[in-house]
């Protein structure tokens, strides 16, 4: 017998059809096929069809033209009840199957897939991240192999058509939402030459080291205290920062120079991450910028200022009236100048 099978292909490739003139549909008739010779890499498996009594040969563990482009195998066939004494199955009870494996244009394989590298984020534009690396296995072919950038997230990266050099096209962030885990994950194809041509796809991992890029963050920027309050402890506030350690707390609160001789306000820290505004006086209703500073551990550290909006509200039977008076003063002083000047021009 002799079939041709594709490489990379599974599946029934060949029937093998025998004569037997016991009683069909009986052990006796019914056959059963045995591989004895050609098979090592068990590749191959055979099984009896019940309706015709052939012996369907299959691939079971795809060829690969690149290592034999022909196999050869010795199967035996015999009945499923035992023959009388003294009888023998002979030589006409086996047969042999020819089979030849058909080339395919196979796609291009990274070595090694997924590939792993550790950048340190922020990288200069054009740093060079990996050369990778691509083979195709039809060597018989001699085919050449072009690079090009299949699922990049972020717009990060750029690969060499010719010898796969990925760079960067931008700043490598490992605060951003593409990455996670800190890590950044890419994926790259590898095309040969072929026709239809073939692509194989390989899987970039890139582990992002942290650096201090990210100032902290302070909360909440608004409180309200009533302008008769007993505790003036107005509000705790919190930094946090999209830093790593060491980058990120112990962070240091500070208020900024206070204008006038006489101080107003307070801040005391709390923990590495907290600290608490208290009042020193209770003050007149109206709304107060305080100018606070939070500095990371990070070297070199960075500094946010921000402010902290303080309402002095007025309160009376558990209802705080925040409604900025400043707004009222302003708004009848402009309604008596208006009154002032139609006053002028009609007495001249």
């Amino acid at each position: 017998f002799q079939a041709t099978v594709k490489e990379g292909v599974t599946g029934v490739i060949v029937n093998l059809t025998v004569g037997d003139r016991d009683d069909p549909a009986t052990g006796a008739w019914r056959a059963v096929y045995t591989i004895i010779n050609g098979n090592p890499g068990q590749s191959f498996e055979i099984h009896t069809n019940p309706q015709t009594n052939e012996g369907m040969l299959s691939v079971v563990k795809p060829l690969d033209y690149e290592i034999s482009a022909f196999h050869t195998l010795l199967i035996k066939v015999e009945n499923e009840d035992p023959l009388i004494p003294d009888i023998a199955y002979g030589p006409s009870s086996t047969a042999t199957v020819q089979i030849t494996v058909e080339d395919v244009n196979e796609g291009p394989v990274f070595h090694p897939n997924p590939m792993t590298v550790t950048k340190q984020e922020n990288i200069p534009i054009g740093s060079v991240v990996l050369t990778v690396n691509a083979t195709d296995p039809d060597t018989l072919q001699h085919q050449t192999i072009r690079y090009s950038v299949y699922k990049d997230p972020a717009g990060w990266l750029e690969i060499n058509p010719t010898n796969g050099t990925i760079g960067t096209t931008a700043v490598l962030d490992r605060e951003s939402p593409y990455v996670q885990n800190n890590i950044y994950t890419a994926l790259f194809l590898a095309i040969d030459s072929g026709n239809p041509p073939a692509t194989g796809t390989g899987t970039l991992h890139i582990t992002l080291e942290d650096i201090n890029d990210n100032v902290p963050s302070l909360y909440p920027t608004l409180a309200k205290v009533c302008d008769d309050a007993k505790d003036l402890r107005v509000v705790v506030l919190g930094a946090s920062d999209k830093d790593l350690h060491p980058n990120t707390d112990p962070f240091k609160f500070e208020l900024s120079k206070q204008s006038g001789p006489e101080k107003l306000w307070r801040i005391t820290k709390l923990n590495n991450t907290h600290a608490q505004v208290i009042l020193l006086q209770n003050l007149k209703k109206a709304n107060y910028n305080i100018p606070i500073s939070v500095t990371d551990s990070g070297k070199p550290p960075l500094t946010n200022n921000t402010e902290l909006k303080l309402q002095v509200c007025s309160c009376k039977k558990s209802k705080m009236d925040c409604s900025a008076t400043d707004a009222l003063h302003i708004s009848m002083t402009l309604i008596l100048l208006s009154l002032f000047s139609l006053f002028c021009k009609s007495f001249p």
